[in-house]
């Protein structure tokens, strides 16, 4: 899901099965948006469902529309309230699925993915 800000309103600027790649195509450089993702984790053992929590203030954004972002951001937290990682990008460079899923694994803790660097 991806919203935008349109004065003071959340606007649905789309929402979808297709994952970073299509929520990363909505970003806009001039607006303030969040979006929340639903990604898979784990390794062979088990796997799970996370949620993450985007916001995105592009680079043409007015100072003024990005100085609200903060107080918007703590707004949007109140409804959108599980997620395990959340994430601030600037440029869409910043909001990609290996940015998205590494941050995922840290806040994961343990990762049985076949890492066997302490043997």
């Amino acid at each position: 899901m991806l919203c935008s800000v349109d004065g003071t309103d959340l606007k649905l600027k789309g929402s979808g099965s297709g994952g970073v790649a299509e929520l990363s195509a909505l970003l806009a450089d001039n607006e303030v948006q969040y979006g929340y993702l639903r990604v898979i984790s784990g390794d062979a053992e088990s796997k799970r469902a996370k949620f993450v929590f985007i916001s995105y203030c592009g680079t043409s954004v007015g100072a003024l529309k990005r100085a609200k972002v903060s107080v918007q951001k703590a707004e949007v937290k109140k409804v959108i309230k599980d997620f395990a990682v959340e994430i601030h990008g600037e440029n869409p460079e910043e909001i990609t699925e290996d940015i998205i899923m590494t941050k995922v694994r840290k806040a994961g803790g343990a990762d049985y993915s076949g890492n066997l660097s302490n043997k």
